[in-house]
């Protein structure tokens, strides 16, 4: 079983959303939390950016999520300790239609993390960069929900839709999902329009931001080309640090910061 499970998602692409997710994971594994990372998007970069081919994977989340596979045999070791993936592929992209006519089809997600044979602390789950059925089962499987986000004026209109979307999820599927928080990515606080937009987020969100906005870095965007999360490439790098502070602020924010149980 998983302990707390946390759905990354923005209908926005992007926006740093596979960058949060990976790098959060990384870090939370680092402090002796065993994370598994659920890549539910068909463009599989979180699986590409653990270093893992997308086309030599046995099982994914479309196995998973359609019972063609047991959920241990789609899990796989990564090169970080304590972190574990789930990987995908553009296979994943045909399971929109292939669950139209499933019972439960929102649930499949939940049941296949509940069927899960081994224990995690945390199950992080990249959504697509949309609201499709596999965002909505992300969001239903999910206790909490982290936004990645940029501070553009177009932001600002996705985060009141995705806002509306789990509201909607919240009511007719899973009524403990919660918003964790909104992380801000890619900022630089010399450019006017993101002081502005960020200023824009506090007036309506402001319990909801994370205390750091996660700057623009070089380092965090080649990680990824080197299949590895940045707190392997370059801890030290100040997007790294940023990063590890956000997986500080994740335990805390779901009551996990006292240590494995």
């Amino acid at each position: 079983m998983v302990r707390y499970t946390i759905a990354f998602a923005n209908q926005k692409g992007g926006v740093g959303k596979t960058t949060s997710c990976i790098n959060t994971a990384a870090a939370v594994a680092a402090k002796g939390y065993r994370v598994l990372l659920v890549d539910c998007d068909p463009q599989g970069n979180t699986t590409s950016g653990l270093g893992i081919s997308k086309k030599e994977v046995k099982y994914t989340t479309y196995e998973g999520l359609l019972g063609e596979a047991s959920p241990r045999d789609c899990v796989i070791p990564t090169a970080v300790e304590n972190l574990f993936l789930v990987p995908s592929n553009i296979q994943l992209a045909g399971a929109e239609f292939d669950l139209i006519d499933m019972e439960k089809r929102e649930a499949r997600m939940r049941r296949f993390l509940n069927d899960l044979g081994e224990d995690y602390d945390f199950a992080m789950i990249d959504c697509p960069p949309s609201l499709s059925m596999l965002t909505v089962n992300a969001l239903s499987a999910a206790d909490g929900v982290i936004i990645p986000m940029q501070c553009e004026y177009y932001a600002l209109e996705g985060l009141t839709q995705l806002m509306l979307t789990i509201r909607k999820v919240k009511q007719l599927y899973n009524p403990g999902l919660t918003v964790l928080g909104i992380l801000i990515t890619m900022y630089n606080g010399r450019l006017n329009l993101s002081v502005q937009v960020l200023e824009e987020i506090k007036k309506y969100y402001a319990d909801k931001l994370f205390p750091e906005p996660i700057p623009r870095s070089v380092k965090l965007t080649e990680a990824p080309s080197y299949g590895m999360p940045a707190v392997q490439y370059d801890k030290y790098n100040k997007g790294t640090q940023a990063y590890i502070r956000a997986a500080e602020e994740i335990l805390k924010r779901t009551g996990m910061a006292a240590g494995r149980v």
